[in-house]
C-alpha cells in the first residue's frame, strides 16, 4: 500500500512541475515582442554601433541592414517599450523612424557615419 502511495505522490510531484513549467513558458512567450523600423545610418560601423546599443538584457536579437535601414529587434515587452528601444538607439547618434538622436551625439559619429538626416 505505501509503494502504491509513494508513486501517486511521486507522479503528482512531476506533473505539477510540467504544469509550472508550461505556465512559465506561455507567461515568457507572450512577453517577446518583434519590430522593425527605419534606423539612418551608412555603413558597418553605423550596424556595429546600433546593434551594439541594443545589446543589453531584455533585447534577445537585433539585425540592422544597412541598405534597407531596417533594423529587426525581438525583445521582451515588460522590460522595455518599443519607444525606449528607439531611444536607446537615438542616444548613440541615429535617427530612427520616430526619434531623432540630439545634435550633439549626431555630431559626435565618425565622419563616414554622418548620413544626410531626414527633415
Amino acid at each position: 500500500m505505501k509503494n502504491k502511495q509513494f508513486q501517486m505522490y511521486v507522479f503528482a510531484v512531476i506533473a505539477s512541475l510540467f504544469i509550472g513549467i508550461s505556465f512559465i513558458s506561455c507567461k515568457s512567450a507572450h512577453a517577446e515582442k518583434s519590430s522593425t523600423f527605419k534606423v539612418y545610418g551608412n555603413c558597418e560601423m553605423c550596424k556595429k554601433t546600433i546593434e551594439t546599443a541594443l545589446d543589453t538584457e531584455g533585447i534577445y536579437y537585433s539585425d540592422w541592414n544597412k541598405d534597407s535601414k531596417m533594423i529587426n529587434v525581438k525583445y521582451d515587452s515588460t522590460m522595455y517599450s518599443l519607444d525606449q528601444i528607439h531611444v536607446l538607439i537615438s542616444n548613440t547618434g541615429y535617427d530612427t523612424e520616430t526619434t531623432r538622436a540630439t545634435e550633439e551625439a549626431y555630431m559626435g559619429l565618425e565622419e563616414c557615419c554622418q548620413y544626410e538626416r531626414p527633415m
